[in-house]
């Protein structure tokens, strides 16, 4: 109001000494296409980066959506799954402190685009295992791919099967053990993952400072809020983009589709993972491309012209509209800035243990700080292997699991985000109120999660693994327990997996321990018979059995309704603590470290959350496997069959167990607050006038109107589900 006084003031004594000044006019036009100039450059860039939003989005939570589609098409365990999840965090931390220095020098929207063609690369290279790999191998039984040899299941006597076809199988898997024993193609999945975490770091920083820079003041928080909301679509595409994939075969447009032995249902099936990487990488570079036409510098708005407060990009770099000089005075200028530069680094290194000691010295600060590592361990733990739980425990496929997740689970996160910041704002909720918000948001989304212990489906019925063959006493040993009576006189693998439905009900790993000696049919609709151990002793005739494994349970769909209502409320009431934590932590920070402590917050995020908790969440994961299975040249694959209570007890139990630890921080960090605000500080906070942090008064804590738009946005928020 104070700018705009005194620009009124000018103008009117202006007009009042030069009546009829043509040059006047001639200022006021061309101030006015300047305004337009600038009003419409910044709406271009920032469609352009929302466009870049939805696409590094869509990206990542399509990885989410593939976890269990890679774990089976490379035979990998969990555990290394979640190096392959991590390796985003880590390419980003590689150079986050880079872009965040330098590039405010640089010219920002190139470097933009630069990081989605970087961010393309990496999702191209994911995609790129498929068509080096060959064809994808499962196991399966010889008469239900190939109809033209008939071989029985219970090879009793081998020479029933010439040498030579089974000489030719062995030479077929000898050299395709060749062919793959030096290459881990996974390794390609991890690098191309560590590509992207590289392409999107400049995206955030850079894209929100220079909309911050260039847009006029009153609508920079809109401007940051809309780019925001686009976020939240994305993973939205993503989940339903994996879901759509998952139900296409894997080598679909390579093999006739009529010949595939699977189904989607099968343990061994896995959809066409590689192409909606191809899809995403498309989109990355489309969104790039507008950044590399968009100009370095916009024009400022009149608002922003006499400001004192100078933008970060001003501060590093002079404008280019000066004029050039001779080539002696750019060198006297560039060997004055580097001296400049040097002496701010050198003032930047004395500050930064003062900073950091000050900060580290804040115990709300350093209280909020664990609770949340500790929360995104368990936020990211759970949701990394969520799919693969919701797959495992209640028998669904991997194309279901994803679009229900993606249509129900991430709509509840975004309107549990919204609503958090809409309660701070419609009840005038202060740190104190912020603090009690969130703790409450955490005890009532994980006292939810508690009751999902409940809501699991009993293991399937495997003969040898759950259930004893003939419903006979079990043995200990899994292993040993495979082999009995029924099937003694065969010669069977314990290591293959090619279940069979029994007409009984019960599922058997293959048709070989099963104890069938007659097949009909190829493919899909093979059919065995005469198998010793389907059914019970007392029936005196042998029973019949088909490929793939029985469905789970009848209580098991009842089971999966009511997971999926409590999840989406548990997603919805952890997610409005959102938006009230961060405001919490930026409030009770002084104002001119706040940079600095959400610098530190998100690097101990990442570093501390982002990295380890998918991987000792899939190694704990992989401890409740009951049949794992082989590779060509032999060592153990990817788990085939989960002990469901087992999964169940772990995966909940880890999430529940490292939830409830930071609660206990939670509270902490209210008694702090509670010990260092008086009941007055309460009442003005209550009443909008005053925070509540320590003796601070609101105008120093309070957080402007961009960062309020910007606190909706919390570490990997896409994803948090």
């Amino acid at each position: 109001m104070e700018i705009s006084s005194k620009e009124n003031t000018h103008f009117f004594s202006n007009n009042t000494i030069l009546p009829v000044d043509r040059s006047s006019f001639k200022s006021e036009s061309s101030a006015s296409k300047e305004k337009q100039s600038c009003c419409g450059g910044i709406k271009i860039f920032l469609g352009a980066l929302s466009f870049v939003y939805f696409a590094k989005a869509l990206s990542g939570s399509y990885l989410k959506s593939t976890i269990t589609q890679i774990e089976r098409r490379f035979d990998i365990p969990s555990s290394l799954v979640g190096v392959i999840d991590g390796s985003f965090e880590i390419g980003n931390l590689l150079i986050i402190i880079l872009v965040s220095y330098f590039g405010a020098k640089l010219h920002r929207p190139r470097i933009i685009g630069a990081g989605c063609l970087i961010m393309s690369a990496g999702t191209f290279l994911i995609a790129m295992p498929q068509f080096f790999m060959g064809r994808y191998r499962y196991e399966r039984f010889p008469s239900t791919i190939n109809s033209t040899v008939s071989l029985s299941p219970c090879l009793q006597d081998k020479s029933q099967t010439s040498l030579s076809a089974l000489e030719k199988s062995q030479a077929k898997i000898n050299a395709g053990c060749e062919k793959e024993a030096g290459s881990s193609m996974w390794i390609y999945v991890l690098l191309g993952n560590l590509l992207r975490g590289i392409g999107e770091t400049p995206i955030q920083p850079l894209g929100i400072a220079y909309i911050d820079d260039y847009a006029v003041e009153e609508n920079a928080a809109l401007y940051i809020g809309c780019v925001q909301t686009v976020a939240i679509i994305g993973p939205i595409f993503g989940f339903l983009l994996g879901s759509l994939c998952a139900k296409l075969y894997v080598d679909i447009g390579f093999v006739d589709l009529e010949s595939v032995a699977l189904s989607p249902k099968d343990a061994q099936w896995v959809g066409a993972w590689w192409l909606g990487y191809l899809i995403a990488g498309v989109i990355s570079v489309l969104a790039g491309i507008p950044f590399w036409f968009l100009p370095r510098h916009l024009p400022k708005p009149e608002g922003r012209k006499d400001s004192s407060s100078s933008s970060e990009h001003s501060k590093f770099i002079t404008e280019e509209s000066k004029d050039q000089g001779t080539s002696s005075r750019q060198q006297a200028k560039l060997a004055e800035m580097a001296k400049g530069k040097s002496l701010e680094f050198s003032s930047w290194l004395i500050n930064f243990l003062p900073s950091l000691k000050n900060l580290f010295g804040n115990p709300v600060y350093i209280l909020y700080l664990c609770a949340s590592i500790i929360q995104f361990n368990s936020l990211i733990g759970m949701v990394t292997y969520k799919p693969k739980y919701i797959e495992q425990q209640y028998g669904q496929t991997s194309s279901k699991t994803n679009f229900v997740i993606g249509l129900i689970n991430i709509p509840a996160v975004a309107f549990g985000i919204f609503s958090g910041g809409l309660i701070m704002k419609r009840f005038g909720v202060g740190v104190l109120g912020a603090a009690k918000l969130s703790l409450g948001s955490s005890f009532f989304g994980y006292l939810l999660l508690l009751s999902l212990f409940a809501m699991g489906c009993e293991n399937s019925e495997v003969a040898g693994l759950t259930v004893p063959y003939h419903r006979a006493e079990p043995m200990s040993d899994h292993e040993q327990a495979l082999f009995s009576e029924c099937n003694s006189g065969c010669s069977c693998s314990r290591n293959d997996w090619d279940p069979i439905c029994g007409e009984d009900g019960v599922t058997y790993v293959s048709a070989c321990l099963a104890g069938c000696r007659a097949s009909s049919g190829s493919g899909r609709d093979t059919v065995f018979f005469n198998c010793s151990c389907v059914g019970t002793l007392e029936s005196s005739q042998s029973s019949s059995a088909v490929v793939g494994p029985c469905q789970k349970g009848k209580e098991c769909p009842r089971m999966f309704l009511y997971f999926l209502v409590i999840s989406v409320i548990t997603s919805y009431t952890l997610s409005v603590g959102g938006t009230p934590g961060y405001i919490l932590l930026l409030r009770c920070i002084k104002p001119h470290l706040k940079s600095f402590a959400l610098g530190i917050y998100t690097l101990a995020i990442r570093v501390l959350a982002g990295i380890p908790a998918p991987v000792y969440f899939g190694v704990a994961i992989d401890t409740t496997c009951l049949q794992w299975g082989s590779k060509r040249c032999g060592g153990r694959g990817a788990c085939r069959l989960y002990d469901s209570s087992a999964l169940r007890y772990v995966y909940l139990g880890l999430t529940l167990v490292l939830g409830t630890v930071s609660i206990f921080f939670s509270v902490a960090v209210l008694w702090v607050l509670r010990k260092r605000s008086s009941p007055q500080d309460e009442t003005l906070s209550a009443n909008g006038e005053r925070g509540t942090c320590g003796t601070k008064s609101r105008k120093d804590n309070f957080v402007n109107s961009d960062q309020l738009i910007q606190s909706t946005y919390w570490p990997e928020k896409e994803t948090r589900l």
